[in-house]
């Protein structure tokens, strides 16, 4: 496999692909006024407590308020209110502990079980707290007390002393020989978690690093006693430096980077971390640009818009809704055979999997409804719903995903922990309010006509400056013969002006009196 990280950077973000044979698998963005928040530890200051809705808001120094779920608090210690969370609410690597962590089913009652009353929280309190969730639009980031901090092959868990080791190591001898090296070098009152990356590192490896992140807990500790709320007490590393951290292993095979200072960036962490594989990081010199070099801008455009082909010829329709995403799986032009439920199923299992590697490229979490072409058979609809399962194996990200209706709808849930593609890349269009549709001409000429004809029979006025868009002002002076201004000052027998004002919304419009100026449209 031929699996290589792309980082191109310029003044405006920096972007960081994922390659598997030159197919983009995974993309990340980074903008210079957007910093990734996830992982920073603050010194919080309970704003307000809503029991009602089972959460409190943080103070932490930003414009909104941190949300904080009773179900992120765990058990209070000390007097900064040091908290430790449920170990499996990780959003870095799934583990387990067969000694001491509860079955999933049992942590969930657990969670059910825990009420209003159980959280002792008072306003003004200080708090420590770590950022789990990007914020979105208008809500805060969302916080936790249970705080990790996360390296190379371990994270340490303060004020929590459980040992889990992650699932993605499979083989159990190794299983118990990581365990065993975790109970050995575990410091007091912190849990452990030994990362995927842990398989087959020598204790001494494992000890390096927890030795660091020790010492990052330690500088933690002595500067929230020095500080005041609401404070930043720990920045995580940069996106950038996070996901070198966090995703490069011995199946990547290099990172190539156009910029040199994230180059250097680069190296001088692994120098501390990873010194063995510098070789690897290679700065691109070429004058053309590094994402179409490696084919990557031509696949961002393809595959990244609202329509998604699909190989067959068949499509993906991915609506955002402020609820819901929506993915509509059409045919498009295949049709193979006279079978239509073969038809169906051969689009529909291409679809799966496109929509797995669509939702990890965009980030799209959240509630996810996939209208699926029509199947009759409930084996068809079985071996759909399987390779949907299947395709989200490699996505770090929670997913649960439901069965698929009679209807041929999937509902399912995917983690959303930065801020979508989407989110990142594009704002609500001014003209239509996000919407995609603008005021038909004709019910805008109406509009108009409606506008000056009550302006008309309630004032003195007929001589008139119209504001309008430009896309409306083409519109009113376009004619072959006779425009729809002229139309207008013809049959209400008044004098029009027209003059363009783009920032005007194309279905607004402003009426003025010539002579004077005066607003009239705000009145009429």
């Amino acid at each position: 496999m031929n699996k290589n990280i792309i980082i191109n950077s310029t003044n405006s973000q920096t972007r960081i692909a994922f390659t598997d044979n030159n197919k983009l698998v995974d993309l990340f963005i980074e903008l210079p006024e957007d910093q990734k928040l996830v992982g920073n530890i603050y010194l919080g200051k309970v704003a307000k407590i809503f029991p009602g809705i089972n959460a409190a808001f943080i103070a932490i120094g930003m414009k909104n308020d941190a949300f904080l779920h009773f179900s992120d608090i765990a058990k209070q210690t000390e007097e900064l209110s040091k908290l430790a969370d449920d170990a499996d609410d990780t959003d870095i690597d799934e583990f387990d502990d067969i000694d001491k962590l509860p079955s999933k089913n049992q942590l969930s009652a657990i969670k059910i079980k825990k009420k209003s009353p159980e959280v002792s929280l008072i306003k003004g309190q200080e708090i420590l707290v770590q950022a789990i969730k990007e914020p979105t639009g208008n809500k805060g980031v969302r916080v936790t007390t249970g705080l990790s901090i996360p390296g190379r092959f371990c994270i340490l868990l303060p004020f929590n002393r459980r040992i889990g080791v992650s699932r993605k190591i499979e083989d159990r001898e190794e299983r118990k020989r990581l365990r065993t090296i975790a109970k050995k070098i575990l410091p007091d009152d912190c849990g452990l978690i030994i990362r995927t990356n842990s398989a087959n590192q020598s204790e001494e490896i494992l000890q390096e690093d927890l030795k660091q992140l020790s010492k990052i807990w330690r500088n933690i500790q002595k500067k929230a006693k020095e500080s005041t709320p609401p404070a930043l007490i720990y920045k995580d590393l940069s996106t950038t430096l996070a996901i070198i951290r966090d995703l490069f292993n011995n199946e990547i095979n290099k990172i190539i980077v156009d910029d040199k200072e994230v180059y250097h960036d680069i190296v001088d962490y692994l120098q501390v971390t990873q010194p063995e594989v510098l070789n690897k990081i290679e700065l691109y010199k070429d004058s053309t640009p590094i994402f179409e070099r490696y084919g990557i801008e031509k696949q961002i455009k393809k595959y990244l818009g609202r329509k998604v082909p699909l190989q067959s010829g068949g499509y993906l329709i991915i609506e955002h809704t402020e609820a819901m995403t929506v993915v509509d799986v059409n045919s498009g032009t295949y049709v193979q055979n006279k079978d239509q439920e073969e038809n169906s199923l051969k689009i529909n299992l291409q679809a799966a999997k496109e929509i797995a590697r669509q939702l990890r490229l965009r980030d799209i979490g959240g509630l996810i409804v996939i209208d699926f072409i029509d199947m009759k058979e409930e084996r068809n609809k079985n071996l759909v719903y399987e390779e949907l399962i299947n395709s989200f194996e490699n996505d770090r990200a929670k997913v649960h995903i439901l069965p698929m209706t009679e209807f041929c709808l999937i509902q399912m849930t995917r983690q959303r922990i930065r801020s979508s593609y989407m989110q990142l890349t594009s704002e609500v269009c001014e003209c239509c309010g996000g919407t995609g549709i603008m005021t038909e001409k004709t019910s805008y000429f109406y509009e108009l006509e409606k506008a000056i004809l009550s302006i008309k029979q309630n004032t003195k006025y007929r001589r008139f400056i119209v504001k309008v868009h430009p896309y409306y002002y083409e519109k009113l002076n376009n004619a072959i013969i006779f425009s729809e201004k002229n139309k207008l000052m013809f049959k209400l027998k008044i004098y029009m002006k027209l003059e363009i004002d783009e920032r005007l919304k194309p279905g607004v419009f402003r009426i003025y009196s010539l002579k004077d100026k005066i607003d009239l449209s705000k009145e009429y």
